[in-house]
């Protein structure tokens, strides 16, 4: 079983790791008051990745090492700032451990994994110590060798400086001994990590490392194009980044991700006007599709959040018969369901297939003539498109009777409120505050419309409870009970809506937005 933790480290170039005569004094930066030695560590590594280097170009790497403290398998995945997951596994075969080859999919997209480089390392030791001897930083000084392990490669050796924050240090540490080091000369190491730069100085891949083509310069600088890719692409790079916490199955990381997938659906739908369709219709359909799978598992987390917190609300007097027993196995059942549908999306070949084109999108985009017009123009006419779609809705459902017509009608136009959302932040950079007061009154719509939803969803789930309760012949007071509280939270929130409607036509009207 696969271990995770944080890893929060900066890199130097390093003159010599033989002598560290040149290393700065760091007592005095913060709470470091001494400086321990702790040995040398040969550390022996092999790294592991596509033919094309997927892995190493998305800032991810995967290695099985020997020597130090902490042999095993090691996949490390980009975090923010200087922060990395490290997830590890124990050493075993040459083979890549099933789960860590899961866990790279989204980056390898199903190509094979193989050695590429060899990394040995001397390893000098030293901790950072504060007055009561705790860890506070690892300082290590490395002297690398490496040797390609592809065709045609060839062999480099380089010395660099890390240090390394334990996992409850305080990155504002990492602060105060740059400062020292760069007062000193010494400078942040060019390359983010040694696998990137040993396969850049041994290996003719070069423009390989160089990374994925940035999207955003197939358009012209400014243009609306560059707006709505630079969306696309950090849309595209989240799902990717999220695809290992939702296989782990990590605290909201399917909502996320299921709302990355949508907020990306909403964006190609809202910018056809800037994309070519026939390109990006199969991906919407995709996304519809991974969207759908993921429901199952978030829908139930939702439900069954409220429906536990209804009953824990109820008076001891009220909750007559097994109501929390009959509310686990409902539970257990449906979210094993909805559990393993997530994981199949994540298994099949139309899944595989989406991240293929989500590639190709970016790194090819299929521009249109609009996508070099001014952004103020451009996105601001899509702004308003994605608008009127939601009055016609909103319109229409508020001048329904109540019932279930209505909930229906509400329904439709919280998911035109969606759009308008994500419309407006993909614009708000070209198009400032209005765009976002715009995005921010829409949400509130999307907020008041889905709790009403869900109090349908929630009435629906509640008549099969009791339905199975009564049965078995349980009592079907509680359910009852629930079911009517529901219905009262409903009409609340329908009460709330024409006020948030009337804040977003508001909204609406700012002349930045009409294009």
């Amino acid at each position: 079983m696969a271990e995770s933790k944080r890893e929060t480290e900066r890199k130097y170039a390093a003159p010599s790791a033989d002598s560290v005569s040149w290393l700065p004094d760091l007592t005095g930066v913060g709470p470091v008051t001494s400086l321990a030695e702790r040995g040398i560590q040969d550390l022996d590594a092999v790294y592991y990745d596509t033919d094309d280097l997927r892995l190493t170009r998305s800032g991810a790497s995967l290695r099985r090492r020997t020597g130090g403290t902490d042999s095993g398998w090691h996949l490390k995945l980009p975090l923010a700032g200087d922060s990395r997951e490290e997830i590890t596994a124990p050493l075993s075969s040459q083979d890549v451990p099933g789960e860590l080859v899961e866990l790279s999919l989204s980056r390898t997209r199903g190509a094979p994994l193989r050695p590429v480089v060899r990394i040995r390392s001397t390893r000098s030791l030293r901790h950072l110590l504060d007055a009561e001897h705790a860890i506070l930083a690892e300082l290590s000084m490395d002297a690398v060798r490496a040797e390609a392990l592809l065709d045609g490669g060839g062999h480099t050796g380089w010395t660099e400086m890390e240090v390394e924050l334990p996992g409850d240090g305080d990155p504002v540490l990492l602060d105060g001994i740059e400062a020292v080091l760069r007062e000193n000369g010494v400078d942040r190491a060019q390359s983010p990590s040694k696998v990137a730069r040993a396969l850049a100085e041994t290996t003719p891949l070069l423009d390989v490392l160089g990374g994925t083509p940035d999207a955003r310069a197939s358009a012209a600088r400014g243009s609306a194009g560059e707006h709505v890719l630079a969306y696309v692409d950090r849309l595209a790079g989240r799902l990717i980044d999220l695809d290992p916490a939702v296989r782990r199955g990590l605290p909201d990381a399917v909502h996320r991700m299921r709302t990355t997938a949508r907020r990306l659906r909403g964006c190609l739908r809202s910018y056809r006007s800037v994309l070519d369709r026939e390109a990006t219709d199969p991906i919407r359909a995709d996304l519809s599709w991974l969207a759908g799978e993921l429901g199952a598992e978030r829908d139930h987390e939702v439900l069954h959040e409220r429906l536990v917190s209804g009953v824990r609300e109820l008076p001891d007097e009220v909750v007559l018969g097994p109501v929390a027993g009959r509310l686990k196995i409902w539970h257990e059942a449906e979210w094993t369901e909805g559990r393993q549908r997530t994981l199949d999306a994540l298994a099949s070949p139309r899944y595989l297939g989406l991240l293929e084109k989500l590639r190709a999108l970016t790194d090819d985009p299929p521009l249109r003539a609009k996508a070099a017009g001014k952004p103020e123009k451009v996105l601001a006419k899509a702004l308003q498109k994605e608008y009127g779609r939601l009055v016609q809705r909103m319109d229409h459902a508020l001048d329904m009777p109540s019932g279930p017509e209505r909930d229906a009608a509400i329904h439709h136009a919280r998911k035109a409120a969606k759009r308008l959302r994500y419309a407006a932040e993909a614009a708000h950079p070209a198009l400032g505050k209005p765009a976002r007061r715009l995005g921010r009154r829409a949400r509130a719509v999307q907020r008041v419309s889905g709790a009403q939803h869900d109090s349908v969803v929630t009435r629906s789930a509640l008549r099969r409870l009791a339905i199975s309760a009564h049965a078995a012949g349980e009592p079907g007071f509680s359910w009852g009970l629930l079911h009517g509280r529901e219905s009262a939270a409903a009409a609340s929130r329908e009460q709330q809506l024409p006020e948030a409607w009337a804040r977003t036509r508001a909204a609406a009207r700012h002349k930045a937005l009409r294009g």
